[in-house]
């Protein structure tokens, strides 16, 4: 499969599955409060758009040139065991999701990546733009960390492509402001990450933001404790965002996202792992 080729078809498939999710969320939300889209959107999708085109102008940092340029030198764990097939893809999958889980504690961590962390999380309402709402830089030090992975293992670009569209899927299904039944929710935890389930990471109250790290697997949180079924409130009346941007005004202009990890300084968060 060519490159632009791969590129058109993960960049269609999450248009059309955001505009799924976006109309569920019209038709059937989990919750009603928080600002108007009108008011959230235009930041948030902007702040994709940028980060789009910085990937394509640094198309070197992306994981799938990594792949490709390990399967052309034979690099990697996986080749040098002699993995391959079914078994190699398997284990990329989960070790390359396991990998974002650790990027994840870190970014919530310390201190200067957390700076550029919060402005996800500064986002007063959750639904399925926010999926997209990540800081530039934050989107670049991610690109070079995956990819770091990536030639560590050795993964091949098919999987390589394969993660990477289920990592953008699973940002916006996370991240949606749509109901799923109790018992499905229930069941689809025991495996993958639910919106009721990431939403309790998008808690004001600290205890509660830092659980559910997870992105795609649930089992990384349940492995290291830091799974939280349950938040203090229910659903509905979770206070979300950051109590330390309240003005609406700057969680809904572009440049002032891009600005904000130097506006003020980042919540105290010093602390290593």
């Amino acid at each position: 499969m060519s490159e632009p080729f791969a590129v058109a078809l993960r960049f269609s498939t999450a248009v059309a599955v955001f505009l799924a999710l976006a109309a569920w969320e019209a038709r059937r939300p989990r919750r009603r409060d928080g600002p108007p889209r009108r008011r959230r959107w235009p930041a948030n999708l902007g702040l994709a758009a940028v980060d789009i085109g910085l990937l394509r102008l640094l198309p070197w940092l992306a994981p799938l040139a990594a792949a490709e340029w390990a399967a052309a030198h034979g690099w990697g764990v996986l080749p040098w065991l002699g993995v391959g097939g079914p078994a190699a893809a398997l284990l990329t999958l989960v070790a390359l999701d396991g990998a974002l889980w650790l990027q994840h504690r870190a970014l919530h961590a310390w201190a200067p990546l957390w700076r550029l962390h919060q402005v996800h999380h500064a986002d007063p309402a959750l639904d399925v733009s926010s999926g997209l709402r990540f800081h530039p830089l934050e989107i670049l030090l991610s690109a070079a960390y995956k990819s770091g992975w990536v030639l560590v293992l050795g993964a091949g670009p098919a999987v390589v492509l394969l993660f990477e569209a289920l990592l953008n899927l699973a940002s916006l299904f996370t991240h949606a402001n749509v109901v799923l039944p109790p018992r499905c929710d229930r069941r689809l935890r025991r495996l993958l990450v639910t919106p009721d389930m990431h939403r309790i990471h998008h808690s004001q109250r600290p205890d509660e933001t830092d659980s559910n790290f997870g992105f795609f697997l649930s089992v990384w949180d349940r492995l290291f404790g830091t799974y939280r079924a349950r938040a203090r409130r229910l659903q509905s009346r979770i206070a979300i965002g950051l109590a330390r941007w309240p003005d609406q005004r700057q969680n809904s202009a572009l440049l002032a996202l891009l600005a904000m990890p130097w506006r003020a300084p980042g919540r105290d968060r010093g602390r290593l792992l």
